[in-house]
């Protein structure tokens, strides 16, 4: 996998104060009017295995963030999932407390359609998923955490254990 780019804080790339944010790269959607259109070439960036011991390591030294991010790209397709599943875990491990934004293009519906193994273990990591893909005509620059008006804010959790879509209210 490779990664367009990581920064050490955000606070504009989730809820919730101060996070960390990957951008992996490799975008399977090619969205029209895509923010990340470098990001959509799988060869596009850095090595993630070279670089995830740095991520981690500024991940555990800075004691105010409250989560981390994984957007791109596209970090749940087939190509990226594995190591991203793999980088939430290690995450876990030097900082349980924090929690796990994602960014995809997917819908939750569709991922839920894979049921395989993977896909399933990388979402009960997961806190909030902003699932779908941009849609330029549903462009709206008001909304948060978003681009487009047909991507929701999911609590991924609540999603699987009542089997439902449930919406989180972000003020």
């Amino acid at each position: 996998m490779k990664v367009a780019g990581f920064y050490d804080e955000s606070i504009s790339n989730g809820a919730g104060g101060h996070r960390a944010v990957l951008f992996v790269s490799g975008c399977p959607h090619h969205c029209p009017g895509c923010h990340n259109r470098e990001a959509q070439d799988f060869c596009f960036g850095t090595d993630f295995e070279s670089s995830e011991q740095k991520y981690l390591d500024s991940i555990k030294e800075n004691s105010i963030l409250k989560g981390i991010t994984i957007s791109g790209g596209e970090p749940l397709c087939k190509e990226n999932i594995e190591e991203v599943y793999k980088f939430i875990k290690d995450v876990k491990k030097i900082r349980p407390e924090l929690d796990v934004w994602c960014y995809t293009g997917y819908t939750i519906e569709k991922l839920k359609e894979r049921d395989d193994e993977i896909t399933n273990k990388t979402l009960k990591e997961i806190n909030t998923l902003v699932d779908g893909p941009f849609i330029q005509d549903k462009k709206n620059p008001t909304l948060r955490f978003r681009g487009s008006e047909n991507q929701r804010i999911l609590d991924v959790q609540k999603c699987i254990k009542d089997n439902i879509i449930a919406e989180k209210n972000i003020v």
